[in-house]
């Protein structure tokens, strides 16, 4: 069955992700468990599961930690929401 244009989702419309899914999805896509990434970024691995379930808020200073190990800007993680024509 071919589908028509019409029928095709844009790609990232409407998709809310939270700075924690944003750590786990970056995560995952360079293969690294969180232990892995606990010793990349001297933050623990329970503290890295809290935040990717959302139980602790990310803050500041570890989105620029994670920043740095995913080598992506901290307002990627942070604000992965943004929406510049709202």
């Amino acid at each position: 069955m071919k589908k028509k244009k019409k029928d095709l989702n844009i790609a990232g419309q409407n998709i809310i992700i939270s700075p924690g899914e944003m750590v786990k999805t970056l995560r995952e896509l360079k293969g690294w468990s969180q232990n892995e990434l606990a010793k990349k970024t001297g933050i623990s691995q329970t503290n890295i599961s809290a935040i990717e379930n959302g139980k602790i808020q990310i803050g500041r200073d570890r989105a620029i930690i994670f920043a740095r190990a995913f080598n992506v800007h901290p307002g990627s993680i942070m604000f992965s929401n943004y929406d510049m024509a709202a």
